[in-house]
């Protein structure tokens, strides 16, 4: 088949990752025509961009396709995605995040593309926006939602949202959860004891770790908050922080401030191919965001047998589940997330019982080659394939 996908950059994150698994997948497995199209992957979040060109995939750099809204860099971006398409005349369009999402989905349209598909990862509109955003936000997508064959989400959740707003009916939904490369997480390629004394960690203190940007509504905060709480109770708990971003000196500064710089690590902008080594070296995951569409943290996570605590926002519930994997709370409630890591860090078998568990449930489901497998059918059922 030929298929363009079309991404607004390609940082370290879940969106991505799962959108260059895919189309690795379609490349080298299904032997499809496959092209890339992303902005350039501005920011401190580290690039994808690499390993995509590495890996001989067609990609197309488009500078002008930026994640802020600016119209006349918005306008040069459709009009190269319009000449871009009408080369390549692809079967099916796949946007991927809000900004590749209208302008691919506009321009795949305007040239006759037979099937246009777009995953929603994340909603642009939540209740931590202004409201006048989120207006505009729905308006824009019912509007690419015209020019749309079929939706994929990465989480029933994903699914609910876009239906009780409006965008469109419940019948052009698939959701498809989000794929990885499991086997690095069931058997990661450094030993545990190894990457822990790398970190400073000793055999006795307990490891609760958070894998996410440094930045707004991820909640590290949270952690913060609970902290010290839970290191009254279990002085042997230390906190890891994966990732990097704006607020880490903010974040660094408040540790200090509160006298817990002794108990919290930062590893800083790592390569994704380290997460599943720096979840092993983990006991416990705790995923504090706001939002998200399912964060991929909590499948890796629980894949890699360590129970997770997650706030219950949008999927989470869908893989964190209560007295079985994990603890589901509140959004912030920080007296809760303390008492529960407390009981994870106080009770050895619960964090054994609840990580095996999720490895059972949660392997198979979460496998790229599954989720590619998945996808190809929502493309069939909208075009028949060239032969």
């Amino acid at each position: 088949m030929r298929i363009v996908h079309i991404i607004t950059r390609l940082i370290l994150g879940g969106a991505q990752e799962n959108t260059l698994l895919t189309v690795e997948e379609q490349h080298h497995r299904f032997k499809d025509q496959v092209t890339l199209i992303t902005g350039p992957p501005l920011g401190p979040e580290g690039s994808l961009l690499e390993r995509a060109t590495a890996k001989g995939l067609d990609v197309r750099l488009v500078d002008s396709m930026r994640r802020a809204i600016h119209p006349w860099r918005d306008w040069a971006t459709y009009r190269y995605l319009l000449r871009l398409l009408r080369e390549i005349k692809p079967e099916v369009v796949h946007t991927h995040s809000s900004k590749a999402g209208i302008l691919g989905r506009a321009a795949a349209a305007k040239v006759g593309v037979p099937a246009i598909v777009h995953t929603v990862h994340g909603p642009p509109f939540h209740r931590y926006e202004r409201w006048w955003r989120n207006r505009v936000y729905i308006t824009a997508e019912k509007w690419a939602a015209r020019r749309t064959t079929a939706f994929i989400c990465v989480s029933d959740a994903m699914t609910e949202q876009f239906v009780a707003a409006g965008i469109a009916p419940r019948e052009m939904f698939t959701t498809i959860y989000s794929g990885m490369e499991v086997e690095p997480f069931l058997n990661p390629p450094r030993p545990r004891d190894v990457v822990r004394r790398e970190l400073r960690f000793g055999d006795s203190e307990v490891v609760i770790g958070k894998i996410a940007r440094l930045f707004e509504l991820k909640g590290h905060d949270d952690v913060i908050d609970a902290a010290s709480e839970v290191v009254r109770q279990c002085p042997q708990t230390r906190f890891l922080f994966v990732g990097d971003g704006i607020w880490r000196e903010r974040l660094q500064a408040r540790i200090a401030a509160e006298g817990l710089q002794d108990f919290f690590r930062f590893t800083g902008l790592v390569p994704s191919d380290r997460i599943p080594e720096l979840i092993h070296a983990m006991d416990a995951v705790v995923h504090c965001s706001l939002r998200e569409g399912l964060a991929r943290v909590l499948p890796q996570a629980l894949i890699a047998g360590r129970p997770v605590i997650s706030y219950d926002v949008d999927g989470a519930r869908e893989v964190v589940l209560p007295d079985r994997t994990g603890f589901l709370l509140p959004p912030g409630s920080i007296k809760e997330l303390a008492q529960s890591i407390v009981r994870l860090v106080q009770d050895s078998s619960l964090r054994m019982q609840w990580g095996a568990e999720g490895r059972r449930l949660f392997t198979d489901q979460f496998r790229h080659d599954h989720m590619a497998k998945e996808i190809r059918q929502v493309y069939l059922s909208q075009t028949k394939p060239l032969r």
